[in-house]
Parts: structure tokens; sequence; C-alpha cells
């Protein structure tokens, strides 16, 4: 794991309280995800969720799912911080 890498993840752990191997784990098994699949990205996102010890109002979770199935995931984070803070 390069400097980047160990500093983003030392960073989800600090602000998320979720730990390195967990991401990883997701990361690998969603490598082959069908993102257009509601109820894979549905899943996903509960899990993640799950993992950061959170909980998601249905309509964001809607709205979460329906952007990434529509494919419209912004690709800035600013666009994104806008996303998941709504």
């Amino acid at each position: 794991m390069n400097n980047f890498q160990k500093g983003l993840f030392d960073k989800i752990q600090k602000n998320a309280n979720v730990n390195p191997d967990d991401v990883y784990k997701v990361a690998d098994a969603v490598k082959n995800a069908d993102f257009s699949d509601e109820q894979t990205v549905r899943k996903l996102v509960r899990h993640l969720a799950k993992l950061a010890n959170k909980s998601i109002p249905k309509e964001k979770e809607d709205k979460i799912v329906e952007t990434i199935t529509k494919n419209n995931v912004p690709m800035d984070m600013q666009s994104l911080n806008k996303l998941f803070k709504k």
C-alpha cells in the first residue's frame, strides 16, 4: 500500500470509524457487481451504512440508489459530499 492509500484509509478509519480491512472486503465484493441492479446497490448501501454504524433514512437511501443505478454519480468530491449530505 502506498502512502496515499494509507493516508486515505487512515482518514476513513478516523472519520467514519471503519476498519480498512472491512473497506478492502467491500471493495473485493463489488469488483464485478452490477451497479445498474437496484437490489445489488441497495444491499451495498445498507452494508456500508452498517459498517460505518450510521443509519440512512429511506429517502436518502432511495436517492443514493437511484443516482448509482442511473449512472449519475458525480466524479468530484464536492458533488459527492452534497449527494451524501442531503
